[in-house]
């Protein structure tokens, strides 16, 4: 689940703050504040008709439930229009002169780029879905499915728990945590400290 939200992050994220970036089409600033209106809006508001949604789809109690709310994100695609921006259009201009195709320039160009702000979408979207819990609990039943938050919060005995089990599985569902963090923590850290360069 973790795995399927972030790939899909990374490429609908930046095609679309690429998009919001740079390419001009009628309703770009209105259709972006909307998105960006979206970040205001509570989760947990959105659960029940999210809920209704997934059962007349069918997808209540699938695989699918747990990973399709974090296909795309208005934050992800905030943080990528954001770093677009900041980098600058000369590179773009000089890749159409060559022959780029609008296409072409974003992934042969910007992409390669953006390596510092695809690691920091990365990191917060591995954080954000391996550790959702709510959701998981509301939208799946089947056991065989569990992610693994739901699995070690029902881990949990009602009269009796076996600590030492449930610590083990806290350092199991830890470890790929920090594995991404300290792989991507040099691209992270350049993310931070590029928006203060100016050329």
């Amino acid at each position: 689940m973790a795995a399927v939200s972030v790939v899909s992050h990374l490429v609908l994220c930046s095609m679309a703050g690429y998009g919001f970036a740079r390419l001009k089409f009628f309703g770009k600033q209105a259709g972006f504040l909307m998105i960006l209106a979206t970040i205001m809006i509570p989760t947990q508001l959105l659960m029940i008709p999210t809920y209704v949604m997934f059962s007349r789809l069918g997808l209540i109690d699938t695989l699918a439930a747990a990973f399709v709310p974090w296909l795309a994100s208005a934050f992800g695609i905030f943080l990528m229009r954001q770093f677009f921006l900041s980098l600058p259009a000369e590179l773009e201009d000089a890749a159409r002169i060559d022959g780029c195709t609008t296409f072409g320039v974003f992934w042969r160009v910007v992409l390669p780029l953006a390596r510092p702000a695809l690691a920091t979408l990365t990191v917060f979207t591995l954080l954000g879905s391996w550790n959702d819990l709510i959701w998981p609990l509301i939208a799946i039943s089947d056991e065989n499915i569990y992610t693994i938050q739901l699995g070690l919060a029902n881990f949990q005995g009602t009269r009796h728990t076996q600590w030492s089990l449930l610590m083990a599985g806290n350092v199991v569902a830890t470890l790929p945590l920090i594995v991404g963090f300290v792989a991507a923590q040099r691209q992270f850290v350049a993310t931070m400290t590029f928006t203060g360069l100016k050329g």
